[in-house]
């Protein structure tokens, strides 16, 4: 018993030394220590103000270095700022395509060429086509989800050769068109649309001809047609259109319908007959299918979207910058 109680006595007074042994270390905090400068102590480090000021060192060139309170220095900031700068322009460009991509259409201007119905106008039982330039520009939507656009088009048709009678030649001629388009599906590649314009429609060529050349008869109507047309943000635009057209001066009757003649009977002349003046005895058809297609080239210089301004003030800047350099 005497043994167990001396030894606990002696295992007490040892932890009681080993502590006093710790106190007497005296460890000094980092801001405490900072705060000290030993005796004749060149370098005399003090401790720096408190709310993240900078300080300089001199590396013996003569030239100092300035660090902020993460340790940078004025390049490494320089840098840092940049970088943000250009992940939120490219975040803001980001913001701008998916813009564009929700609404292809808006603010839209091409420049087309193609040929058939829409440039302008098709004839001789649909075989027949013409070939033409056109513009059209697409408004952004107002009130309803649907876009309008107007266009127009003007279009040629190629003199040729009678197939029938080597010996005669076709006529060829213009035409024109202007109308109203309606596209759906802004958010698709792939936009539905409607059209309604007016102009050049039908052709024929007269049988009869004249110095050997059948000549043209061409006539103006009105024409509904359904677009289907591609169209994103790059430059490029396709379009198929169907649709039919009507002539009303060709409902006419008599010397106002302009694919009949006169003919008088030979026994009296008070008997006047009209006869086709094309190969159709019933004249040129005042109804029809027609189709045209057509390629094109949107504009985007002119109708620039956010990312296009943006990269167009950059494009400034650098030139700015580059001329103060120099």
């Amino acid at each position: 018993m005497i043994k167990k109680l001396f030894l606990t006595m002696c295992l007490t007074a040892f932890m009681a030394w080993a502590q006093d042994d710790e106190d007497d270390e005296g460890f000094i905090s980092a801001p405490d220590a900072a705060e000290v400068a030993a005796p004749g102590d060149d370098d005399e480090w003090a401790s720096a103000p408190s709310g993240g000021s900078t300080a300089t060192m001199d590396d013996g060139s003569g030239e100092t270095e300035d660090f902020s309170e993460g340790g940078l220095t004025s390049a490494q900031r320089q840098e840092r700022i940049d970088r943000k700068k250009f992940e939120e322009e490219m975040r803001l460009d980001e913001y701008a395509n998916s813009e564009r991509r929700r609404d292809w259409l808006r603010n839209r201007l091409m420049l087309q060429v193609g040929m058939g119905s829409r440039y302008s106008f098709m004839g001789e039982s649909g075989m027949g086509m013409s070939f033409g330039i056109g513009a059209e520009y697409i408004f952004p939507e107002f009130l309803i989800p649907v876009h309008f656009g107007v266009y127009g088009s003007f279009g040629f048709l190629p003199k040729g050769d009678d197939s029938d009678v080597e010996e005669y030649s076709l006529e060829g001629g213009s035409g024109y068109k202007v109308g109203l388009n309606m596209y759906l599906f802004p958010k698709n590649p792939l936009h539905l649309g409607l059209s309604f314009s007016y102009g050049t429609v039908y052709f024929d060529h007269d049988i009869e001809p004249t110095a050997n050349v059948r000549p043209l008869i061409a006539v103006n109507g009105y024409q509904v047609d359904i677009l289907i047309s591609y169209l994103t943000n790059e430059w490029y635009y396709l379009q198929f259109s169907v649709g039919m057209y009507y002539a009303p001066i060709l409902a006419k009757t008599g010397a106002e319908n302009p694919s009949f003649r006169e003919r008088k009977n030979s026994d009296t002349d008070l008997e006047v007959q009209y006869v086709s003046r094309v190969v159709n005895p019933d004249g040129m058809s005042k109804q029809g299918i027609v189709f045209g297609i057509a390629v094109g080239y949107a504009l985007p210089e002119l109708f620039p979207d956010d990312t296009e301004k943006r990269r167009r003030e950059r494009e400034k800047a650098r030139a700015r910058s580059g001329a103060a350099g120099r």
